[in-house]
Order: structure tokens, then C-alpha cells, then sequence
């Protein structure tokens, strides 16, 4: 969550500096949910409530944005996350129907794990995958199955399907089993902490075929617990890249770095597109109390030019924009490609 609220603060800052919005410097409220479910939901409470925001800008994970939804819904205040990337953020899953206060910034699973499928199909041209997830995670979850969907529909074989359990740090029982099956592909839809370690560990039993993630990569730790010599042949999608040439980018870039003595990752692009996104839709509402008109004002968000891409909002509340493909040679990110939904 750090690199996303850096990104945040700095739009905010940017935003106050320029005279804030309506004539109103916009006050972050912050507070940690631990990435507990139980914890986001209290958070998301007090602020809709006690606090009385104009707007929640949701946990980083899925599972975190999912509980706080329930606050967002019960007070009809609208929920804006920059990450969470489940299907079922933004819909109900008893009813099929989109949630009417939330919305996420960020593309959704169905659409990064397809690309990661197709960029296995048709990129490396691999016949067969092995899929590794956490079974605690539903953000792991929903990419394991767009990934499986997609990748056997376009002729690939999902050769190996195993899950652990949160906090696992020996996979190499996982990886044996996984290694038996000589798939052409691992993907592993996880966070950093375990992608370092699983990437380490498959490559000292001496598999060095593609290991293949999401967006869950896109931070320096992997390589720190991977290691530069085991961190090659690693590819992964996500929302931009620091190298895209984009002038805008790179200024983002730029100031960043000097701001937190960091390179900026995608949770940090995307934290700073919440800012002005939620600046441009507040303005757009001609309001800065009246949540309904708030709400109505991001459901009609079109091509609002982000960082991370053109950001229009669907019909589900989900982003319509671009994913980027990185790939990870001894230990250095590249851009790899560009990909359109």
C-alpha cells in the first residue's frame, strides 16, 4: 500500500498546490487496514460515517476493497480503488449486478490473465503451462482461472494446477511436483514476496523456462529475494512502465524519485492517477458534499488521460485502457510490449 499512497499524496499535493478543486484544497484522511477484510470494513465505516468523506479510495487488494464495497454500498459513498483487480470488486455476486458506489482505475483479471495467455500463446508460442497460486487469495484465485480459461481455449495445455497456502516459504515440494509435468510455462499470479522465492527456488531445481506473473511483480523485491542471476527469462503484465517514453511519464518519473528516493512502480502510477481522476470527476460533479452527484459523475468518466493509459469506465465500473508487458533479464525490468483489450 506504500507506493500506492505515495503516489496519491504527491497528486495532492500537486492538485492543492494549483488551488485544489472547486476552489477546495482536498484533505486525505489515512488510515491503515492492515490488508485484514475485517479491518478494511471498520475503516470504510468510520470513514463513510464518523469522518464523513466525500469519497473512499480504497485498499490496495482485492479481498480488502471487497469488505470496505459493503461500508461504500450501506452509506452510498463512493468507493474508488487504483489496484484491486478481482472480477467481483465491482459486481455482486448474489445478484450478477455492477455495485452502484464502486469502481476501480486499474484493468481487472479477466483482462490480464487473457493477456497473459495469449502472450504465452502467441509471444512465446508455448504449448503447455503449469499454474502456480495462493488458494488465500482471490485476486491469485481469478487470475489462475482467466489465465487457465483463456489459455486452454486458444489450444494451450494447463499441464499442472497447484495451489499453497499464505506465508509458504518452501516451494520446493510445489515446484518438484510442477517440474515432473515439464511444462513449457509457469505462471504464478502472485504478490512480490512469494514471486521472489518461487522464482528462486524453481531456478536452483534448474527450471528455466518463462515464469510468467501479473501485476503482483511489479516491485523491486522481486529480484532483491529472487536474486539477479535467477530473475531472467521472468515476463509480467501491469498498468505502465517507468520507461515508456511518454513525456508525461517521465516527468512523473522524475519527481517521484526526487520526492521518495525510489524508482515509481505501477501501484505508484496508479495512486497517482486516483488523485487527478477523482480531481477531474469532483470537478466534473460541481460538487464537493453531494455524493450522489459525485457517484453519477465517475460512472460517466470518458477517455480521462492517465499515467497508466486513456481511462474510460464501463458499464461494470471497470477500466477500459491498455496493459503493458515487462520483462525481467538478470535481474533488470525491460519494457516488453504494449497490449490493447
Amino acid at each position: 500500500g506504500q507506493r500506492t499512497l505515495e503516489g496519491l499524496k504527491m497528486a495532492v499535493e500537486e492538485i492543492n498546490q494549483k488551488g485544489g478543486v472547486l476552489g477546495k484544497k482536498i484533505e486525505l484522511v489515512i488510515f491503515d487496514n492492515k490488508s485484514d477484510k475485517t479491518e478494511a470494513l471498520n475503516i470504510a465505516t468510520r470513514l463513510a460515517t464518523k469522518e464523513n468523506v466525500l469519497a473512499l479510495l480504497s485498499p490496495v487488494t482485492s479481498g480488502a476493497t471487497k469488505s470496505a464495497s459493503i461500508a461504500a454500498t450501506r452509506y452510498r459513498v463512493p468507493l474508488v480503488s487504483a489496484t484491486a483487480t478481482d472480477d467481483s470488486v465491482t459486481i455482486d455476486e448474489r445478484t450478477g449486478k455492477t455495485k452502484a458506489y464502486v469502481f476501480r482505475i486499474c484493468f481487472n483479471d479477466s483482462f490480464q490473465g487473457s493477456v497473459m495467455a495469449n502472450f504465452a500463446l502467441k509471444t512465446l508460442k508455448v504449448k503447455t503451462a503449469a499454474i502456480l497460486y495462493n488458494a488465500a487469495s482471490d485476486y491469485s484465485k481469478g487470475l489462475y482461472k482467466n489465465f487457465k480459461e483463456t489459455f486452454t481455449k486458444g489450444g494451450g495445455k494447463v499441464v499442472a494446477e497447484e495451489a499453497f497456502q499464505q506465508g509458504e516459504q518452501d516451494f520446493n515440494g510445489i515446484l518438484t511436483k510442477i517440474r515432473d509435468k515439464k511444462p513449457d510455462v509457469i505462471f504464478t499470479p502472485v504478490y512480490y514476496d512469494d514471486a521472489g522465492l518461487i522464482i528462486k527456488q524453481a531456478r536452483e531445481l534448474g527450471m528455466w523456462m518463462p515464469i510468467l506473473g501479473s501485476d503482483g511483480f511489479d516491485d523491486p523485491k522481486v529480484v532483491e529475494k529472487a536474486g539477479k542471476k535467477y530473475a531472467t527469462n521472468v515476463f509480467f503484465s501491469t498498468h505502465y512502465s517507468s520507461q515508456d517514453t511518454d513525456k508525461k511519464v517521465q516527468d512523473f518519473v522524475k519527481r517521484y524519485k526526487q520526492k521518495y528516493k525510489i524508482e515509481p512502480n505501477a501501484l505508484s502510477a496508479l495512486g497517482y492517477d486516483l488523485g487527478y481522476f477523482m480531481a477531474d470527476a469532483i470537478k466534473r460533479a460541481g460538487t464537493t458534499t453531494d455524493r450522489e452527484k459525485l457517484r453519477k459523475a465517475l460512472e460517466n468518466t470518458k477517455n480521462f488521460v492517465g499515467l497508466t493509459g486513456i481511462i474510460s469506465i464501463d458499464s461494470k465500473h471497470n477500466a477500459k485502457k491498455s496493459a503493458v508487458i515487462i520483462e525481467i533479464k538478470n535481474g533488470v525490468h525491460r519494457f516488453k510490449q504494449k497490449l490493447n483489450p
